[in-house]
């Protein structure tokens, strides 16, 4: 249990909008000191001006999560300012969407560096330097919180290289919860499955690098993102709420955080179609409209 996060340290990757930025609010009142890593420079100079002039010491480091070279500059950093950190969110995440025959080398190669390989490299940079720091110090308690979605214990349609990155995210963290448990009982894990939240994730886009360029969207790829955004742009809870519930969660070990606790039924009968060995169950089965929809757009 971990109730006091006055002087800890906590590593924010995506820290610049969204849930990590709302993250770093909380951790500013909470009197943390705080390390923003964000790939879009502007967005982390305003987000880095607003948390320190909530009174935090601030790092505010520039990266691309999914280069490794990156993220261990950035461990480099937190360890010569602050020293081990206490807390490390791997929070950084794009969204796409579309037909999964349609994603390109380009798509997955994005989406699957930074979903997946973003969070893999935060865990093997900061784990092993917080393993040490509670070695030294029995008082030492540190968490580690990894961004998946309700993506990742589903599969939704049209949205297919999305979920295989989000359930890699899981996937990591139920094993880092179970690894972490072999070695100390002084660092714990949570995974965080949230649901449509309005959190600028639906354009990620304008931070596709260079290298990864996109090809020219296809009919599919626009309805997702036609769909997402309206999703998302519905969201009823914020990301501030969501950050509160990280949080939360921290200070009560808990290893599943989600937005939405009633979209769980829905995983429920995933579980069940996998048990039973059933096939997939209609994922427009509560709205059919939505299917309905869905199909005559794709088809049209």
């Amino acid at each position: 249990m971990i109730t006091d996060f006055k002087n800890k340290t906590a590593v924010l990757t995506g820290a610049a909008s969204g849930f990590g930025l709302e993250c770093a609010r909380i951790g500013a009142r909470l009197g943390m000191n705080l390390v923003l890593a964000d790939v879009q420079q502007d967005a982390l100079d305003k987000a880095a001006a607003e948390i320190q002039a909530l009174g935090a010491p601030v790092l505010a480091f520039k990266l691309d999560v999914s280069k490794a070279a990156e993220v261990e500059a950035l461990g480099q950093a937190v360890l010569a300012r602050f020293g081990a950190p206490h807390f490390v969110f791997n929070n950084a995440g794009v969204g796409a969407g579309g037909l999964i025959w349609e994603n390109t080398v380009q798509d997955w190669e994005w989406v699957i560096g930074v979903n997946l390989m973003g969070v893999a490299h935060g865990v093997r940079v900061f784990t092993p330097m917080m393993l040490e720091a509670a070695a030294k110090d029995p008082a030492y308690q540190g968490h580690i919180v990894n961004t998946a979605s309700m993506a990742g214990l589903l599969n939704a349609p049209n949205m297919g290289i999305y979920g295989a990155s989000k359930h890699a995210v899981v996937s990591i963290s139920e094993t880092l919860y179970q690894d972490l448990a072999l070695v100390t009982t002084q660092i714990g894990a949570s995974v965080l499955c949230p649901f449509f939240v309005p959190t600028g994730i639906t354009h990620s886009e304008r931070n596709r690098p260079a290298n990864t360029p996109a090809a020219k969207p296809t009919r599919s790829q626009l309805i997702g993102q036609a769909m997402s955004d309206k999703a998302v742009g519905s969201g009823k809870v914020s990301a501030a709420e969501v950050a509160q519930k990280v949080f939360d969660a921290i200070a009560a070990n808990q290893f599943y955080i989600y937005s939405h606790p009633k979209a769980i039924a829905t995983v429920q009968t995933r579980m069940e179609d996998i048990m039973l060995a059933r096939n997939p169950t209609d994922p427009f089965a509560h709205k059919p409209e939505l299917g309905v929809e869905l199909r005559r757009a794709l088809r049209g």
